[in-house]
C-alpha cells in the first residue's frame, strides 16, 4: 500500500511539472502585450517598456518560468497586473465561493444519481428503468447554462424563493450562513443535475455488469432478498467506476464553473479566470490553472485510495 501511494505521488508530481510547462508555454504564445493592454493604445513606448520591466516581462522565458515555479513552491503565485494584489489572496477570496459550490453540487449529484442508478438496475427492462434512463438522457442533453436560466426564471423571478444572482458573503452567525447557502442553491442545482444524469447511467451500467456475475446468482440461489443482494453484494463491487466518475466530476465542478458563475454573477474562481483572460492578466490565469491542475491530481489520488478501500485486492497489488 505504501509503495502504491508513493508511486501515485511521484506520478502526480511529474504531472504537475509537465502541466506547468504546458500552461506557461501556451499563455506565452498568446497574442497581445499585457503591458500595452493595461496602459492603452495611446501609451508611449517608454511607459510600456517601464511597465514591462516592473512586471518582469523583459526577462528571458527560462528565467521567468523558473522564477514562477520557484514562487509557487514557496506559496507565492505572484502579483496580479490588474488588481495589484497577490494572486494567492485573489484565489483565497474566490475559493470561499467556488469550493462550497462544488461540494454542494457534488453532494446533490451523488444523492440523486446513486439511488436512481440502483432503482433502474433493479428494474432492468421495465417501465421504471425506461423512465429513469429517459430522464437521465434528457439531463445529459440539456446545457447547464440553459437549465440555470430556467431555474432563475421559475424560482427567482416567478416564485421569488431565492435570489437570482450575486453572493452576499457568509456573514456572521446562522443568518449569514443561510444567506450564503441560499445564493448557492440554484447554481448548485444547475451544476448537479446534468452531472447526476451521467453518474446515474454509470451506476446502472456498473451494477448490471456485477449482477451478471456467478457469485450474484449464487446469492440469489440461496434465497437472499433482492435488496440484500444489491446492497451487500453488488453495490460495493460496482463502486470503482462510480468513484472514477465522482472524482472527475468534482474536478469538473471546481474548474468548469465559468459559465454558471457568470450566469449567476458569482465571484468565484471561474469568474476570476474569465476576467483575467479578458484583461490579459497572465499571472492570475497561470496561478488559477495550476491550482486547478493540483486539485485534479489530489482528487485522483483520493479516488485511488478509495479504490483500495473498496477493493482489498488493490492493497497488496504491486504498482
Amino acid at each position: 500500500m505504501t509503495a502504491y501511494l508513493l508511486n501515485r505521488l511521484a506520478v502526480g508530481a511529474a504531472t504537475l511539472l509537465v502541466a506547468s510547462l504546458v500552461v506557461f508555454a501556451v499563455l506565452e504564445v498568446l497574442p497581445g502585450d499585457p503591458a500595452r493592454l493595461m496602459l492603452g493604445l495611446n501609451a508611449t513606448e517608454e511607459a510600456v517598456a517601464a511597465l514591462r520591466r516592473e512586471m518582469g516581462l523583459d526577462q528571458p522565458l527560462v528565467a521567468r518560468y523558473l522564477a514562477w515555479v520557484g514562487g509557487m513552491l514557496t506559496g507565492d503565485f505572484g502579483t496580479s497586473y490588474t488588481y495589484s494584489s497577490p494572486v494567492t489572496e485573489l484565489i483565497a477570496e474566490r475559493l470561499v465561493v467556488s469550493l462550497p459550490l462544488a461540494v454542494i453540487a457534488l453532494a446533490l449529484s451523488t444523492a440523486i444519481a446513486i439511488p436512481v442508478g440502483i432503482f433502474a438496475a433493479a428494474r432492468r427492462g421495465r417501465a421504471g428503468d425506461t423512465l429513469a434512463m429517459g430522464a437521465a438522457q434528457i439531463g445529459v442533453a440539456i446545457p447547464n447554462f440553459w437549465f440555470a436560466l430556467l431555474l432563475i426564471y421559475v424560482f427567482a423571478v416567478g416564485l421569488r424563493l431565492v435570489p437570482a444572482g450575486g453572493f452576499p458573503g457568509w456573514g456572521e452567525g446562522w443568518s449569514g450562513l443561510w444567506q450564503g447557502l441560499g445564493a448557492l442553491v440554484l447554481p448548485a442545482v444547475a451544476l448537479a443535475l446534468p452531472q447526476a444524469a451521467i453518474l446515474a447511467r454509470v451506476t446502472r451500467s456498473a451494477l448490471l455488469e456485477v449482477l451478471g456475475e456467478d457469485y450474484i446468482r449464487t446469492a440469489r440461489a440461496k434465497g437472499l432478498p433482492q435488496r440484500v443482494v444489491l446492497r451487500s453484494h453488488a453495490l460495493r463491487n460496482a463502486m470503482i467506476p462510480v468513484l472514477t466518475i465522482l472524482g472527475l466530476q468534482f474536478a469538473f465542478l471546481l474548474a468548469g464553473t465559468i459559465i454558471i458563475e457568470n450566469v449567476f454573477y458569482l465571484p468565484g474562481l471561474g469568474r476570476l479566470v474569465f476576467q483575467a483572460i479578458t484583461q490579459r492578466d497572465l499571472i492570475v490565469v497561470e496561478g488559477v490553472v495550476m491550482l486547478l491542475v493540483a486539485s485534479v491530481i489530489l482528487v485522483n489520488l483520493a479516488v485511488d485510495l478509495c479504490y483500495a478501500l473498496v477493493d482489498p485486492r488493490l492493497r497488496t497489488r504491486r504498482p
